[in-house]
């Protein structure tokens, strides 16, 4: 019996709210895009669907650049190397090399919580920059981004290597990073990784994320492979790796409990509370664990053809995908494993059914609309739908196609998609919608509370969390009863409420 059973929630009740007919629902994406003029109409009804149950796709365009003058939510290609992929490493220096401007934004944004000293072994939350200005434009920066590695080894000398994130000037005037960081890394004995991320690169973040990878593989794994008997760790049958969780409120930790528990053991995580001599040990790892397909695929199917090493994404959002998750992970391994996992599912089958028990009658039969990066707008639906919620639209910031597949297996038929929402869209969308709840970015939040509805910032989780495995469920659970059922929203009504 799953911890569904047991809290006398089924896949029927789930679903009891009427669902919008998809004739209708295609009828108001006509409506919408009737704002436009005809050729930017055109471009945004391509990423703009029904899912229609059965079909292998969502329908959509995606991975397209944005229409001009749309107010897109997408971030740049600096953004994804280093805001996502790089910047959590935290025994690492991140240079962001450019003007001030993307480091400063970029510093602290998000809560990729870590174990250690800031400024000693650990330099997450410091921002260091080349402060690009008008004379680095005209006769270059390799002096000064030489000087400035060789002025942070004084300051911090504890780092274990440094990163070099390059900005749009360094791209359009030609600074040769790749000599620079040669040539620091034999002068200071380290790592030294040049990141061709320039922020006009690709159409979003995303390839930010794949340019990252690509710097992992051709610049740290070379090393791993020549250092292998100095990294001093005899691997074991059970060792995995966490690939694309970045802690955001401790959620690595939270999953690196329950892997531990059914026996396995994690030789490394990245980049949330990751290190460099992780990044080196992942290679000798059994099995490779990806939580953000879409930030991490490339280097993890970099491993399975280098290396041997197969990967398997996971979802640790909610008791129903929890177990489903933990039964495929224990199954690469032995009876072992795969016993311990059962009774690690059944330890956590109480906690799960009495949070069911106190959330469900609160929050059965409420709808939201999701609008996320990375995995969430898919990995975080059946987590609402442990506790009765139902959802009536979900789209990516930055999607693939192989993302929107994916999408397939967690929504119902009826539900909106939206690829790349201008904010035009999104606020029209759920003005007609209607969701009890939004679940999107700190971009939206303000606009959606404005309009009296509540909402949940899903970036990072609106500065609680953890959200994954069986605690971060409860906390999950907490979070939207918190949401949805505040007197606030008893003192002002939604735009459609008001008389």
């Amino acid at each position: 019996m799953t911890p569904i059973e047991s809290a006398t929630l089924n896949e029927n009740e789930v679903t009891a709210v009427p669902q919008r007919p998809v004739a209708e629902t295609k009828e108001l994406i006509k409506e919408v895009l009737e704002a436009y003029p005809e050729k930017s109409r055109k471009k945004r009804e391509k990423h703009l669907n029904v899912y229609e149950e059965g079909k292998s796709d969502c329908g959509v365009k995606s991975n397209i650049k944005s229409v001009p003058g749309s107010m897109t939510t997408r971030g740049c290609a600096y953004a994804g190397s280093k805001g996502v992929v790089w910047g959590p490493i935290k025994d690492m220096i991140h240079i962001s090399h450019g003007p001030v401007g993307c480091g400063y934004y970029s510093w602290s944004g998000r809560r990729n919580y870590y174990i250690g000293t800031t400024g000693i072994d650990t330099f997450g939350t410091m921002q260091f920059t080349s402060d690009f200005q008008e004379r680095d434009i005209v006769f270059g920066g390799d002096k000064k981004l030489a000087k400035l590695i060789d002025e942070l080894e004084d300051l911090f000398p504890l780092n274990r290597g440094i990163s070099i994130q390059s900005e749009c000037p360094i791209g359009l005037i030609g600074d040769d990073i790749e000599a620079v960081a040669k040539k620091a890394a034999r002068e200071i004995g380290k790592t030294v990784v040049p990141v061709r991320c320039e922020g006009f690169r690709g159409v979003s973040q995303s390839l930010g994320h794949h340019i990252a990878n690509d710097a992992v593989r051709d610049w740290v794994f070379p090393q791993a492979d020549k250092k292998k008997k100095e990294l001093g760790v005899e691997s074991t049958p059970y060792d995995v790796a966490i690939i694309g969780d970045y802690n955001i409120g401790g959620d690595a930790w939270s999953s690196r409990i329950l892997l531990e528990e059914i026996g396995l053991r994690v030789v490394a995580q990245w980049s949330g509370d990751g290190t460099l001599h992780e990044m080196m040990m992942t290679p000798t790892v059994k099995l490779n664990l990806v939580h953000c397909y879409r930030s991490m695929n490339y280097i993890s199917r970099h491993m399975e053809e280098a290396y041997g090493i197969p990967w398997l994404e996971y979802n640790f959002f909610g008791p129903t995908k929890i177990a489903e998750s933990l039964r495929e992970i224990a199954s690469k391994f032995d009876e072992t494993i795969q016993q311990k996992a059962e009774e690690v599912i059944a330890k956590y089958e109480a906690q799960t059914k009495a949070v069911i028990e106190k959330y469900l009658p609160r929050l059965e039969g409420k709808t939201v609309a999701l609008m996320v990066g990375g995995l969430r707008p898919r990995h975080v639906v059946p987590a609402f739908h442990d506790l009765g919620m139902r959802l009536v639209g979900t789209g990516y910031e930055f999607g693939h196609n192989d993302d929107y597949k994916r999408t397939t297996h967690y929504i119902e038929n009826g539900t909106l998609i939206y690829d790349d929402v201008s904010a035009y869209e999104f606020e029209e969308f759920i003005k007609e919608l209607k969701p009890d709840l939004v679940a999107s970015g700190i971009k939206e939040k303000y606009v959606f509370q404005k309009m009296a509805l509540p909402f949940r910032q899903m970036h990072s989780w609106d500065y609680s969390g953890p959200y994954h495995g069986y605690d971060g469920f409860a906390i999950f659970a907490r979070d939207m009863d918190l949401a949805l059922n505040s007197p606030t929203w008893s003192l002002i009504g939604a735009p459609w409420k008001r008389g």
